[in-house]
This record gives structure tokens, sequence and C-alpha cells, in this order.
């Protein structure tokens, strides 16, 4: 096909190229079939009579009208068959030509409407195996797009909430202080700069969920020696916790083995994961271990919390989810935190899963590989 004839089969639409393709194949076989048995068959007439003249027939004097009359009813089979295959042909390249499209048209007007928000759409299932597993695979990731656009659209109110809360509260004092209707108290200033540390806070998590998302996450790994790590966060931690509340401790060898990771980032991970253990536990205990593992190191936060239902733990590292749907930022967060957390452990090397039931605790482990 020259060029000129191939920029134009290019342009045509897919069903047209579909059934040209079609008729295409079923030429080539009629004509193959049509030059071989014109060739062959005369000479396997010619061979079969002279086998039957070895037999004592007599064919001498009617051997060219046998030969005549066999071309003759060749043709006229020839052209009769090669008319009904190739209506018969025709029919059938139009016909799946046309299935093929209506599954494809069908397609692109879900698209069309996934695109214009409308995430509830879902692609049919097809006969034809190939469009249907990929229908199956666009409805997955239509599922899970759904899902992230309803977590954001939750994200954006809580969002509004947390933002509102502490900016309603700056301004009323500051409208105090500003008109003389309160005295300017360092407890004043304590509760503005409360305030302002949690607008803070809020800021950041999003900021690092963004690198998180675009991969800018920063790491800088190095040998490291994760047991006084450890003992300083089980340290830290376990100053927050009331006397009556739960018991933190550390379950570690004496030596592990040194893990190529980025101590900051470590912490912030173990930062996260204790913190929301001792938001959700508020008695037992709370068990940060560690254990060496072929080529990697592993750490495990346990508590005896709250827990997390079955049906959640799927989506646990999701970004924008929660397991607990109050606004409150202390007890449901935004959803952010474990997210980042798994990223942050995936730059660094290692994976990080979550095993919990309703009630009775959960248990957070990651890996970091081996220096």
């Amino acid at each position: 096909m020259t060029k000129t004839g191939w920029r134009w089969a290019k342009s045509l639409p897919l069903a047209s190229r579909l059934f040209i393709s079609h008729l295409l194949v079923m030429i080539v076989g009629v004509v193959s079939l049509v030059i071989i048995s014109k060739v062959s068959s005369p000479r396997f007439f010619v061979l079969h009579l002279e086998r039957l003249e070895q037999r004592g027939y007599d064919l001498f004097d009617v051997r060219s009208e046998l030969v005549n009359s066999f071309e003759f009813a060749w043709r006229r089979s020839t052209v009769w068959s090669v008319f009904a295959g190739a209506t018969a042909a025709g029919g059938l390249s139009y016909w799946v030509s046309r299935l093929i499209m209506q599954r494809l048209m069908e397609m692109e007007q879900i698209t069309q409407k996934f695109a214009t928000g409308e995430f509830d759409a879902r692609l049919p299932l097809s006969d034809i195996p190939e469009l249907n597993r990929l229908g199956a695979s666009f409805n997955r990731m239509a599922i899970s797009i759904e899902g992230v656009e309803a977590r954001r659209r939750e994200l954006i109110g809580d969002m509004t909430h947390e933002l509102r809360t502490p900016l309603t509260v700056v301004r009323g004092y500051l409208e105090e202080l500003a008109g003389g209707t309160i005295e300017p108290t360092p407890e004043i200033y304590l509760r503005l700069a409360k305030e302002t540390r949690r607008l803070e806070r809020l800021v950041n998590d999003l900021q690092e969920l963004s690198k998180a998302e675009a991969g800018y996450l920063p790491i800088k790994t190095q040998s490291l020696n994760l047991r006084p790590l450890l003992e300083s966060m089980v340290e830290k931690f376990a100053d927050q916790l009331l006397d009556d509340g739960p018991v933190l401790r550390l379950e570690c060898p004496s030596k592990l083995p040194l893990v190529l990771a980025d101590i900051d980032r470590t912490e912030q991970v173990l930062v996260n994961l204790l913190g929301n253990a001792v938001r959700h536990t508020t008695k037992g205990s709370i068990t940060v271990r560690a254990w060496a593992e072929a080529s990697k190191v592993w750490i495990a936060v346990t508590d005896t919390g709250t827990g997390i239902a079955k049906e959640d733990l799927p989506y646990v590292f999701e970004r924008f989810w929660r397991a607990d749907k109050s606004r409150d930022r202390h007890s449901g967060g935004t959803g952010i935190g474990l997210t980042i957390s798994r990223r942050l452990v995936e730059l660094q090397g290692g994976q990080i899963s979550v095993e919990s039931q309703l009630g009775s605790g959960s248990t957070f482990r990651f890996f970091l590989p081996l220096a």
C-alpha cells in the first residue's frame, strides 16, 4: 500500500477499517482458492481420466468434451461459491464490526460522562473477552476515583470546619483586644499561639501530602541504628500518657543490624503510628517491637485500643480516609498521616501493613532494608 493509501486508510472510522480489513482477508482467501483450483483442478481431472483409460475404458473420443464440461461446471460453481461466500463473509464482517463499535461507542459515552463528573458511571459487560477485561479495569479505576473524590469532598468540608474554628477564635480574641474589651494577658496570648499551631499543623500535613503525591519528598538514606531512635520515641510518648492510661513499652534486642534509612523520615513515621496508638488507646498497653528478619528489620506498633473494622482495613492507607468520621481533628484526624507514612516507608525501600480487630486493638508494622 502506498503512503497516500495508508494515510487514507488511517483517516477512515474504526468501523470502516474493521470492515475493510475483514473484506481484504476474505478477498485474499477467495483469490488464492480460485487460482490454486484453476491451476490444479483440470490437471487432476486429466490424471483421473488417464487412470480410467489404463483400466480399459475407451475415453479417447470424449476426453476433450469431458474436460471442457468439467471446466464449464467448475467455472459456474466457482462463481456461485464466490458470490455466496462473499455475501456471507461481508455480512459477518459487517456484524462483527458493528458489534465491536457498539461496545466502543458505549465506552466512549461512559468515559465522557465520567469526565464531566458523573463518577458513578460504569462500563457494561461485553461479550468480547478483551473489551470485557478493558471494561472491568475501567470500572475498578472508576470505583477507586469515586472513592477518592468522595473523600476529597469530605476533606474539603472537614478542612473548612478545621480552619474556621481556630480562625474564629483568633479573630474574636484580636477584635476584643483591639476594642479593649479584654486585657492582654499571657493566657490570652497562649490561647492565640495554640490556635496558630493548630493551623500550622494542618497546613504542614497538607504540604506533606502534596509532596508525597508529587514524589518530591527528599530522602537521605544512611546506615542507621534504630534502637536509640526507638528508645527516644518511647520515652517522648511515655511522658504524654496519664497515670491511669495505657502502658508504653519497648521490646527490642540490644543489638539490631544497621538499616539503610532516613532518620528524620523514619521518626516521622513512628510519630504518626505512636500518635494514633496513643489517641485511640485509653487503657491496656502500647508496645513498640523491633526484630531482624532475613534482609530487613521490622518495626511494629501494637495497641489495645479501639481497633479498626475488617471492612475498613483495605482503606486505612488511602488518602483522606478516616475510620472515625468525627470532624474533631484530635479524634478523627484528616486522613493524611498514614498516607504520608506509607509513602515515606516505600521511598526508603520498605513496606507497611496493618492488622486490626474492632475493639481489640491494632498492629501497624513496617520494614526497612538492611544497610
